[in-house]
C-alpha cells in the first residue's frame, strides 16, 4: 500500500473550514470503519477527499480502509463507477494507482479535472518519480487531457493554476518520455496554452508535427502559435492546411476570425462566405459572418441580424459568443455607458484618494455651475448622504421640463434648482431583489433583457421607485463594495434593469397600447435625467428582440435624441453622446438620422478628446472643495467649489451664450 501514500511529503492540506470539515469526516470515517461497516466509511472518506484532497489524514485513512477490506484491489468495490461523486472517484484513483492500474488511474484523473478544476487532485509526487511515469502510456495519457482540457477556460485563471500544476508536470514528464507520440504532444499543446505556456504549447505542436504530421497536428499548431501572437504563422498553417483539406468548415471560421483580431476583418469574410456556400447553416460560419462584418465596419445592423439569427436557430449557441465577443467594451451592449457629470467626476476622484475618512456624515457642499441630471446627486448621496449641491444655474431650454407635455409617470419634480424624487421608496423585497440580480455588466443586451425578468414580477411603484431611490451598495464580505468608488455605476445599473424589468411588464399587452410601452416613453421623454437613457436601452433591447416594436422605438429614440441635439446647442447636455449612441443601435432608422447621430457623436469625442483639462478642472475645483469640507467639518462649516460658465466647446455643437 505504500503507493498510496506516494507524494505525501508533498502535500499540502487545506486550511480554515475546508481542512476542519475533511479532518471530521475523515475521523467519522475510521470510527465506522472501526464498527465493520466499511460500506458506510468508504461514503464518509470520499467527502474528506473531495473537500481536502491533499489532507494527509485522508490518505492514511483510505490506505487503513484498503487494508481492512483485503488491499486496493477489494476496495475498489467501496467506490462503484454506478452513482459515482467525486470524492469517491479521486478516492478510486488512488486505489486503482496502489494496484499498478496507473492508466485507468490517470483516464479516471481527467475526468475528475473536468468535472471540477479548481482542487488540487493529482499527487505532486507522481510527476517527479520516474517509475510512475514510465508505467503511463502515451495513449493513456492523451486521452486523460482530452478529458481535462474539454471543460479548462483558454487562458485558465491565475488561481485556478495551483490546482492543475501537478496535473500538467505529468503531462509535460509522459511527453517527455514519448516525445514522438505526435497525438500526444498535440493534446498536451491544448492544455499548455490554457496554462499561460504559449511557448512550450508551439515547441509541443512542432514536435506533434515532425512525429505526425496531420490536420489535427496543423490545427494545434495553429492555436498554439495564435495564442503565442505569432498571428501571421497561424494563419498560414492553417490556409495551407485548408488548401490541402478544404473539408473542416470549423477552420474557415477560426481563419476569418484570426484575421479580424489582426485587425483585417474584410480580409476573413470572404472564408466565411466559402464555408456557408459549402453548408449554409453551419453551427458557427452562420454566426460568425455578422460578428466579421461588425468588426469591418462597426455597423450595429450586423448585431442585429446576428440576434434575428440566433432567434430562428435557437441551437447556434456560438451565435451568443459572437455577440458577447462583439459588444466587449461597448457602452450599453454590454455594460452601463459612463456618465460624464462634473459632479460625478469630483466625487470619484474625492472617493478615489482615500482622503474622505469622516466624510460621509458630514454635510459637504458642492456648488456646481450648471444644472445636473439629478440621478447624478443620488449617485453622490449613496456615500455621502448630507451632502448638498447647490447649482448655479438651469438653462435653456429648461432641463427640469419633460419633452412631451403628455408625459404622466414623473420620477423628479423640482423646487427651485433642487430635484426631489416624485416617486416613493421601494418595498424592502424590491430593494434586496435589486441587490442581489444587478450588476453594471451583462455578456451583450439580449441576455441584460432576459435577466430583467426576474425582476419583472415587481410592482410597478417598485420598479419607478428605485429610479429615484438606488439601493444602498452591495457589499463583498469585507463589508465594503467593490463599486464604493463608483457609485455612479451601480446607480445606472440599477436603473437600466429597473427599465429592463418595466419592458416585460404585462408583456401579454400588445405593443402599441401597451402599459410597458406607456411607461417606458414616459421616462424616456422626462425631466432630463439618466433615465431618460436606460428607458431607451431598454427600448432598444425590446427592439432586438421582437422585431415587430422596431420602427416605433426607432422613432421615439430618435426623436429624443433630435431634442436632446437642439438643446445642446445653447446649453450642455450631458446625456447627448449616451443618446446618440442608443440611436446607432437601432440600424433600421434612416440614413439621415444614423449620420447625424455619428456627426454629434464624432463632435462631442473631439471636443473631449481637445479640451480634456475642461472636466478634470472642475473636477478637482469640487475634489478641493470637497476636502476642505470634510476638514472644516468639526467647525461645522462647508466649503464651495468655484462656480461660474463652463467653458466653451468647440465642434458642431458649440454652446452659444448670449
Amino acid at each position: 500500500m505504500d503507493e498510496l501514500h506516494a507524494g505525501d511529503a508533498e502535500l499540502c492540506a487545506g486550511d480554515g473550514e475546508e481542512r476542519l470539515e475533511a479532518e471530521g469526516e475523515t475521523a467519522l470515517a475510521r470510527l465506522i470503519a472501526d464498527g465493520g461497516d466499511l460500506t458506510h466509511a468508504a461514503d464518509h472518506l470520499g467527502n474528506a477527499m473531495a473537500t481536502d484532497p491533499q489532507l494527509p489524514e485522508v490518505h492514511e485513512a483510505l490506505a487503513e480502509l484498503a487494508t481492512r477490506a483485503g488491499g486496493a484491489r477489494a476496495a475498489l468495490e467501496l467506490f462503484p463507477m454506478d452513482e459515482p461523486y467525486i470524492g469517491a472517484v479521486v478516492c478510486r484513483v488512488h486505489l486503482l494507482a496502489a494496484c499498478g492500474e496507473w492508466e485507468e488511474a490517470v483516464g479516471l484523473l481527467g475526468a475528475v479535472i473536468k468535472a471540477q478544476c479548481d482542487q488540487p487532485w493529482t499527487p505532486a509526487a507522481w510527476a517527479a518519480d520516474p517509475a510512475i511515469v514510465g508505467r503511463i502510456g502515451p495513449d493513456a495519457m492523451m486521452r486523460s487531457v482530452a478529458a481535462a482540457v474539454s471543460s479548462l477556460p483558454e487562458p485558465v485563471p491565475d488561481e485556478l493554476r495551483p490546482a492543475l500544476r501537478p496535473f500538467y508536470e505529468l503531462t509535460a514528464a509522459v511527453v517527455a518520455r514519448h516525445p514522438g507520440d505526435g497525438d500526444l504532444c498535440a493534446m498536451a499543446s491544448g492544455l499548455a496554452r490554457r496554462m499561460g505556456d504559449p511557448d512550450l504549447a508551439v515547441a509541443w505542436a512542432e514536435q506533434s508535427m515532425r512525429a505526425r504530421p496531420s490536420h489535427w497536428a496543423s490545427v494545434m499548431l495553429g492555436y498554439a502559435l495564435r495564442a503565442a501572437d505569432r498571428h501571421e504563422e497561424a494563419v498560414r498553417v492553417w490556409e495551407e492546411e485548408l488548401r490541402r483539406d478544404p473539408s473542416d468548415l470549423s477552420l474557415y471560421v477560426d481563419v476569418a476570425e484570426l484575421y479580424a483580431r489582426m485587425g483585417r476583418a474584410a480580409e476573413g469574410l470572404p472564408w466565411l462566405e466559402r464555408a456557408l456556400a459549402a453548408e449554409p447553416d453551419h453551427p458557427l460560419a452562420a454566426p460568425a459572418l455578422f460578428g466579421q462584418r461588425y468588426a469591418a465596419d462597426g455597423d450595429a445592423a450586423h448585431l442585429v441580424a446576428l440576434v434575428d439569427h440566433w432567434r430562428e436557430h435557437p441551437e447556434h449557441d456560438y451565435a451568443g459568443k459572437v455577440l458577447a465577443h462583439c459588444s466587449d467594451g461597448q457602452p450599453w451592449l454590454d455594460r452601463v455607458d459612463s456618465a460624464t457629470e462634473a459632479l460625478v467626476n469630483g466625487m470619484r476622484q474625492f472617493l478615489a484618494s482615500g482622503d474622505y475618512e469622516g466624510a460621509s456624515d458630514h454635510e459637504i457642499q458642492f456648488t456646481v455651475s450648471a444644472l445636473e441630471p439629478p440621478s447624478a446627486v443620488a449617485a453622490m448621496r449613496l456615500n455621502f448622504p448630507r451632502a448638498a449641491v447647490d447649482f448655479q444655474t438651469a438653462g435653456e431650454p429648461d432641463p427640469r421640463v419633460a419633452t412631451d407635455p403628455r408625459v404622466r409617470h414623473h420620477v423628479w419634480r423640482y423646487e427651485g434648482l433642487t430635484a426631489v424624487p416624485a416617486v416613493a421608496p421601494p418595498s424592502a423585497q424590491a430593494v434586496e431583489l435589486f441587490r442581489s440580480e444587478v450588476w453594471p455588466r451583462w455578456p451583450h443586451l439580449p441576455a441584460a433583457y432576459d435577466h430583467a425578468v426576474r425582476l419583472s414580477g415587481l410592482p410597478l411603484a417598485d420598479l419607478l421607485g428605485v429610479l429615484a431611490h438606488p439601493p444602498a451598495l452591495p457589499a463583498d464580505e469585507s463589508g465594503r463594495s467593490p463599486l464604493f468608488e463608483v457609485p455612479d455605476l451601480w446607480v445606472r445599473a440599477v436603473q437600466t434593469y429597473a427599465c429592463l424589468a418595466l419592458a416585460h411588464h404585462r408583456a401579454d399587452e400588445p405593443w402599441p397600447g401597451s402599459v410597458r410601452r406607456a411607461v417606458l416613453l414616459d421616462l424616456l421623454n422626462g425631466a432630463e435625467d439618466w433615465v431618460n437613457e436606460t428607458a431607451a436601452v431598454a427600448l432598444v433591447a425590446t427592439a432586438w428582440t421582437h422585431p415587430e416594436t422596431r420602427e416605433d422605438v426607432g422613432h421615439q429614440v430618435a426623436r429624443r435624441m433630435l431634442d436632446a441635439a437642439k438643446a445642446h446647442q445653447t446649453r450642455p447636455v450631458l446625456i447627448m453622446g449616451s443618446l446618440c449612441r442608443l440611436t446607432l443601435l437601432c440600424p433600421w432608422l434612416d440614413d439621415s438620422v444614423l449620420s447625424l447621430a455619428r456627426t454629434i457623436l464624432t463632435s462631442l469625442e473631439e471636443d473631449d478628446e481637445s479640451e480634456p483639462e475642461d472636466a478634470e478642472e472642475r473636477a478637482g475645483e469640487m475634489l478641493a472643495a470637497a476636502k476642505a469640507s470634510a476638514a472644516a467639518r468639526t467647525a461645522g462649516a462647508s466649503a464651495s467649489a468655484p462656480g461660474g460658465e463652463p467653458k466653451a466647446r468647440r465642434g458642431l455643437f458649440r454652446r452659444r451664450r448670449g
